[in-house]
């Protein structure tokens, strides 16, 4: 295991990896913790703000190309933002359910599945977890 591929990357690369790689890590605290405390507001916030960097940071990296310099996943990173907003919105109306179900969709469907999809032999984080 080696973190040189990923820093030898462009910028946006990196950032997103390492954002998502916190959001994640955040994520799973959030899902394990009480709900509805300063704690979890607090941290929700920052969850939001590492995946509003994970989405945007997206759209500066262009490695699979299908519609010129945009592939499916940037329609992910378009997704997210709408749903981070929704779920946003959700909490500050008190729509508990709205709120759960928004965030873990975007954990589980921006993150997870996405994430699993990094593994894949040629794309970098396939070479920093198994190597060249």
């Amino acid at each position: 295991m080696s973190l040189a591929p990923l820093l030898d990357a462009a910028p946006a690369i990196p950032l997103h990896a390492f954002a998502a790689m916190a959001a994640f890590v955040l994520g799973v605290v959030q899902l394990a913790a009480p709900k509805g405390t300063l704690l979890h507001r607090t941290l929700g916030w920052i969850w939001v703000i590492l995946m509003l960097v994970v989405a945007l940071s997206s759209f500066w990296i262009h490695q699979i190309r299908r519609l010129g310099p945009w592939s499916p996943i940037h329609l992910l990173s378009i997704f997210s933002l709408v749903m981070l907003l929704l779920g946003v919105f959700y909490a500050r109306r008190h729509n508990v359910r709205g709120h759960k179900i928004t965030m873990i969709s975007i954990f589980a469907g921006a993150l997870v599945t996405a994430g699993l999809f990094t593994f894949v032999p040629g794309r970098i984080m396939h070479a920093v977890v198994f190597g060249p």
